[in-house]
């Protein structure tokens, strides 16, 4: 199920800077830093606005470029939500607004959730967005109609 989110309403929200070389950064409110504006960087910052204006998730539970160790290769996630116990709970892959949100997208998060078993799982490329439900006993998922609110 495709979410309807507007992105582009949290652009007050980001902070750019032309570096010297003439670069533009923006800054990353997690890692608390400027980095180099990249398409996919864009669609992470305004995705991680979003998730903490809108659906209340506190900065401080909140890692970006999370590393992973997947059959033994070094992979990182964009963005991974813990919650009250610390626990793994919501798992991002942001991709580029031209990269389109196909089966290897699908897979790739499915890939790195292998290893974190969180019980949501969200893509985007800040133009399509699908969210889902994790249900592991019965080895399965459901899209939802929403990003889950924050309730702790």
């Amino acid at each position: 199920m495709l979410l309807e989110i507007d992105f582009l309403k949290y652009k007050s929200f980001l902070k750019f800077k032309r570096a010297s070389d003439a670069t533009t950064h923006i800054y990353d409110p997690i890692r608390r830093k400027y980095l180099v504006l990249q398409p996919e960087e864009l669609v992470r910052q305004f995705v991680l606005q979003y998730l903490n204006l809108e659906k209340k998730y506190p900065f401080k539970q909140i890692r970006t470029e999370k590393s992973l160790i997947i059959n033994e290769l070094q992979k990182r996630c964009d963005i991974l939500i813990y919650d009250k116990q610390i626990q793994p709970y919501l798992l991002v892959e942001c991709k580029a607004a031209h990269i389109p949100i196909d089966q290897a997208v699908f897979e790739q998060i499915a890939r790195y959730n292998l290893v974190l078993q969180v019980p949501y799982l969200l893509v985007t490329n800040g133009l399509q967005t699908y969210c889902c439900e994790m249900n592991y006993e019965k080895q399965s998922f459901r899209f939802l109609a929403a990003i889950p609110i924050c309730d702790f």
